[in-house]
């Protein structure tokens, strides 16, 4: 069968292995599309700290069931929470499995779902609701990070909010926040043809190659700046401005994995006592929910996969979304088209 392999740092080649082996408990699923995440990118980089070559990129998968099993049928469309924990350490043992001390991944530290079929057990397999499109379907994955976040941030409705980065994870925030009565959300990024997008689904886009964030949030909150931020950039810009735009007793979420250590205005967390938490993934609760809110969010998500690239073509979606004259959001593979 087909899959895009990472096999070396910036080498991303599609080959032909071996078909999949059947196993006790999963059930065989023919991949239809599979999303470019962050992380797949850290992976092409070679900069993931676990990754190792060769590896079948992609966690981010929906497929169809081959084949009857115990709890899906044969033509079900199924996603699957692709976190893989050891059951053992405290996290665990205390209901926070997520965070597994030895947390891994499908796609990072197991062969992923950029391929044609894989077996997936079933326990991780979630049933993607009726009327639910393809094209919306497969975001499910980065919209449980989001769902995370906002539960994280305790971000209430008629609450004004900042995304910091219009990339698919600050998309993501501000469609949910936006979703769940935010009075105001700011987004901020230096892509145009990102922050148009963002217009379109009701945010209000601050290019700060051109305006000051900090200002523009100043400006409509009396001087008084956000109540929750969400920073989703993983930028040094980001990481120090942060304080400044959120209020007094304010909120900021760190949803952005940043690489290396960024300088942060802790004075500023002090003096205005804000919060501020961490979020990395989220729980299976989690993840059931986004495949639930798939049906209300359809259209908005629909928007943000800007390009579905062909499986023949899948070597080159990495230097696509590096371009920025390419404009891309959410890039998915069709690993059906070959």
């Amino acid at each position: 069968m087909k899959a895009l392999i990472y096999a070396g740092p910036k080498q991303a080649v599609l080959k032909d292995v071996p078909a999949p082996a059947a196993r006790e408990g999963a059930v065989k699923v023919d991949v239809k599309y599979c999303g470019v995440c962050g992380s797949d990118i850290g992976i092409y980089l070679g900069t993931h700290p676990r990754a190792k070559a060769p590896l079948v990129f992609g966690h981010e998968f929906l497929g169809v069931v081959a084949e009857d099993g115990k709890k899906f049928k044969k033509g079900d469309r199924v996603v699957a929470y692709p976190l893989l924990s050891c059951g053992h350490c405290r996290a665990c043992r205390t209901g926070s499995a997520h965070v597994c001390n030895t947390l891994g991944l499908i796609g990072i530290d197991v062969d992923g779902g950029m391929c044609e079929e894989l077996y997936v057990d079933e326990d991780v397999l979630f049933k993607v609701p009726d009327g639910v499109s393809d094209r919306a379907a497969v975001v499910t994955e980065p919209l449980a990070v989001i769902l995370r976040a906002v539960h994280q941030a305790e971000f209430k409705a008629r609450d004004v909010a900042v995304v910091i980065g219009a990339g698919p994870i600050g998309m993501l925030t501000g469609i949910v926040l936006k979703n769940i009565g935010a009075a105001k959300v700011f987004i901020s990024d230096v892509a145009e043809k990102r922050l148009a997008i963002a217009e379109e689904l009701g945010l209000t886009p601050v290019n700060v190659a051109k305006e000051d964030l900090n200002e523009v949030v100043k400006a409509a909150t009396g001087g008084e700046g956000c109540d929750v931020l969400f920073e989703c950039s993983g930028s040094a810009q980001g990481a120090m401005d942060m304080t400044e735009i959120t209020r007094v007793s304010g909120t900021i979420c760190m949803v952005s994995v940043h690489k290396k250590p960024h300088e942060v205005n802790l004075q500023q967390l002090n003096f205005k006592e804000q919060w501020m938490i961490g979020t990395r993934v989220y729980t299976k609760e989690e993840f059931g929910q986004a495949v639930e809110y798939t049906k209300d969010l359809q259209e908005q998500l629909e928007k943000i996969v800007t390009h579905i690239v062909p499986m023949k073509d899948a070597e080159r979606v990495f230097d696509m979304i590096a371009d920025v004259n390419e404009g891309t959001v959410k890039v998915v593979v069709d690993c059906k088209d070959f």
